[in-house]
């Protein structure tokens, strides 16, 4: 702005402050200042973001193979049909906000207003949603995965696509050892579906994308990074989840986790969360895990797995040191169930398994995935220690049954007046009914045999492989193991028609 040495003071005074104010909003980035005359535009600042990763171009490519699925059961009819609700508010008082109130309060929770009240009475009405989570195509014809607790207890399926299309689906096959299952939907055209990812490759630390429907939202998107691998969490024989810290809740159930190539590399299955909500622990299954019992599945509905037939234990730093291992890897064999494939093989109680088909066994959870993995019939090779030292059989599998053989006798032997004493165990045994074994009658809270967990009514049938039927087998076994410069022996333990091996130390004796 251009001032004329000669104007008047007070309009040059006046200009000077109306450039001043121009030169201040520039500054600060005002758009524009009145002066008197024409405003002065001043550009906005402006801060160039930094460039981080985004995960919107995967989540749009695998968005439209998610879906959310509904499931609906039969409700049983039942004689009540509630009419003697109602009647308990005949005699209210002749006031209408009142009546009002209890009106309202009778058309609870229904949509379209009727008699709430009758929902805890008569079951006639048309199946209601019991369950719902998530799913996600892996073909184009329409077979998709989902958990099977999210589908086992369904007679009906809804598959509410990316777009909010509901199209009905079919239940194909169950897996509750995996928590999977396959549904198959009907449909005009071609799903987009996706692709399982290659799992051994994922690592601690990789990026993860969880596509689900929590709490029933719809499709929803949570990030996070892979958080360990290996996880044994109880649910079953094949624990072997992968652990992410994206934000799962109820509803992810049977959602998919993807990588950034867009891949599969786990099922969402569990969370552990104290409070109900997401606490950033979830659990998912494997891909390669998925893929395999997936195939199955889709192939005649059912999935069959390899079968051993032998009861197994963990082998402890004590169990490997009374046996001559090196390392506490690999299975304790506990029994060998009779007519198994294992018995007939030749193994047997106290044989510790650590290869199949030349694969390390590090526990009693790999030998079952392990062994699961092959079909029934298949002849593998099964590495044992035995004896101190190794050899391997020949096991032609079995199927695996559909469920676990439950015990009918109830052993529990009576024990003779007379008791000997095991004073370096601190056990009281005497001899069992039949002459095989010894029953322990007494132990010792302040003993190794207690803190293992040896009880009365155990029943004590070998130590270091050989049968005992008194103190003195028990006493010479110890001796033998000490001469042989081992610092524990291995007892067999059976306790209700089941097998367990205890490694107790003998330095004392």
């Amino acid at each position: 702005m251009n001032i004329a040495p000669n104007s008047n003071p007070r309009t040059r005074k006046r200009l000077l402050a109306a450039a001043a104010s121009v030169a201040i909003a520039g500054a600060i980035g005002f758009g524009a200042v009145a002066t008197g005359t024409a405003p002065v535009l001043a550009e906005a600042v402006r801060v160039e973001a930094p460039q981080v990763p985004s995960f919107a171009d995967v989540v749009e490519r695998v968005s439209p193979a998610v879906v959310s699925v509904r499931v609906k059961a039969k409700i049983e009819t039942t004689a009540d049909d509630g009419s003697d609700l109602p009647d308990a508010f005949d005699n209210l008082p002749d006031d209408p906000q009142l009546r009002r109130f209890f009106r309202e309060f009778r058309g609870f929770g229904d949509q379209d207003g009727r008699d709430g009240m009758r929902r805890f009475g008569r079951r006639d009405r048309q199946p209601r949603p019991v369950a719902q989570g998530s799913g996600f195509f892996i073909s184009e014809d329409g077979y998709l995965v989902t958990n099977n607790h999210v589908v086992g207890d369904g007679s009906s399926f809804t598959v509410v696509m990316h777009d909010g299309k509901e199209l009905d689906a079919k239940l194909v096959g169950t897996d509750p050892r995996t928590d999977l299952a396959v549904l198959k939907v009907e449909g005009d055209g071609k799903f987009t579906y996706v692709d399982f990812a290659d799992d051994s490759k994922v690592r601690v630390g990789d990026w993860v994308v969880a596509v689900g429907n929590p709490f029933g939202l719809g499709g929803t998107v949570t990030a996070g990074i892979v958080s360990a691998r290996g996880r044994d969490i109880g649910a079953g024989p094949y624990d072997d989840f992968i652990q992410i810290d994206a934000s799962v809740n109820r509803g992810n159930s049977g959602g998919p986790t993807f990588n950034l190539n867009g891949q599969v590399v786990g099922i969402n299955t569990a969370i552990f969360s104290p409070s109900g909500g997401s606490v950033g622990i979830a659990f998912d299954i494997p891909a390669s895990t998925a893929k395999q019992v997936v195939q199955d599945l889709m192939k005649d509905g059912t999935v069959q797995r390899g079968w051993l037939g032998v009861e197994i234990q963990p082998v402890t730093s004590e169990i490997a040191e009374s046996l001559g291992l090196k390392s506490d890897k690999g299975a304790l064999v506990s029994s060998a169930q009779e007519d198994g494939p294992g018995k007939k093989a030749g193994i047997t109680a106290g044989d510790v398994i650590t290869q199949v088909e030349g694969k390390d066994v590090a526990s009693p959870k790999e030998l079952a995935r392990l062994i699961g993995a092959y079909q029934p019939g298949k002849p593998v090779d099964v590495t044992l220690w035995r004896d101190g030292r190794s050899e391997t059989v020949k096991v032609d599998l079995g199927t695996l049954p559909s469920s676990d053989k439950q015990a009918s006798a109830d052993q529990q032997p009576s024990a003779p007046p007379k008791a000997d004493t095991l004073a370096d165990l601190g056990l009281t045994v005497t001899r069992s009914d039949d002459g095989k074994g010894l029953v322990v009658t007494d132990v010792d809270p302040d003993s190794d045999a207690a803190d293992r967990g040896i009880q009365p009514g155990d029943v004590i049938t070998s130590v270091n492989s050989t049968e005992v039927n008194g103190t003195d087998d028990v006493a010479k076994a110890m001796a033998d193991a000490v001469k042989s410069g081992r610092k524990a022996v291995l007892m067999q333990i059976t306790r209700d028609d089941s097998n367990r091996f205890v490694a107790l130390p003998v330095a004392k004796g």
